[in-house]
């Protein structure tokens, strides 16, 4: 049986979000790690995306991207990375996590992102197009299956090979 469809909507998060966004990601995660990396995040200008899913005014899901440049032998290559995505656990299984990766890809396509990281789960982030093999010639903390890459420009990640160092803000404080 399928799960009953819910009607939400998915949007650009605004600072009087920020509470409920906090919250999202204690319910999701079962602790304050991701609210205050988003949080360091926003503090360090390193934002592209912040986008929430509302039902009936309350903020059940929140998805960030953010700066994580490609340090390469010839310079940086812009990149971002999505993280974190979280649904409060009575909004799961209900397409709200895939509906805010979907609209986020899609805008930061829209804003003239290129190539998107990603640290998850290598059975459920693949139906977006990400792929470990995408990420195979950057180096990072989190390389393996888990370290996957999404071109938004096809070809984007061509004869890229390099290190990816995640910000400051990633280091739990």
């Amino acid at each position: 049986m399928q799960p009953a469809a819910v009607q939400f909507i998915i949007r650009e998060e605004q600072a009087a979000d920020r509470e409920a966004i906090r919250q999202v990601h204690r319910l999701a995660f079962k602790t304050d790690d991701e609210g205050a990396l988003v949080d360091r995040l926003r503090a360090d200008g390193l934002v592209i995306v912040s986008m929430v899913a509302e039902i009936a005014g309350n903020v059940v899901g929140h998805i960030l991207f953010s700066r994580l440049p490609i340090e390469t032998q010839s310079g940086m290559v812009e990149a971002i990375a999505l993280s974190p995505v979280a649904v409060k656990p009575s909004f799961q299984l209900k397409s709200i996590g895939s509906s805010l990766i979907r609209r986020g890809l899609a805008l930061c396509r829209d804003r003239a992102v290129r190539i998107v990281l990603v640290v998850g789960h290598p059975d459920y982030y693949p139906r977006f197009g990400f792929s470990a093999e995408a990420a195979k010639r950057l180096k990072s903390s989190f390389s393996g299956p888990m370290f996957m890459a999404l071109e938004l420009v096809p070809g984007a990640l061509d004869g890229i090979v390099g290190t990816v160092r995640y910000p400051t803000a990633f280091d739990t404080q």
